[in-house]
């Protein structure tokens, strides 16, 4: 059981959920709408991409603009919350690039960041 007084614990139960680093990762740009988060996110299916968008839009760390135009036009974005996690993201990133092995079992080689 998490212990719901750790930070640690409750930020990773927002953001360990299958594709939602991804999501906050291609959010952390600029703002997208739906399909180009589909393509960018191989894989993903509409429906999931749907319900992690939901999710992070009730934590505070997405926000949905929807513009009134013919056809309507919605694009999504980070909030000032959700782009507090980009260093994180970063942070991952480079870790990875460090210390993961590639699909042939070789360690990548370290990228200055």
């Amino acid at each position: 059981m998490l212990d719901p007084t750790c930070p640690v614990c409750r930020t990773a139960e927002i953001i360990s959920g299958k594709w939602t680093l991804l999501v906050i990762r291609d959010l952390a740009d600029e703002s997208r709408r739906f399909c180009e988060l589909e393509r960018s996110l191989a894989g993903i299916s509409p429906r999931t991409l749907s319900l992690r968008l939901r999710a992070l839009e009730e934590h505070g760390i997405v926000e949905r603009h929807t513009y009134p135009e013919v056809p309507p036009r919605v694009e999504y974005a980070l909030t000032e919350k959700g782009l507090a996690l980009v260093p994180l993201i970063e942070d991952m990133r480079r870790y990875g690039n460090r210390w993961l092995r590639t699909a042939d079992g070789r360690v990548r080689a370290v990228v200055a960041v």
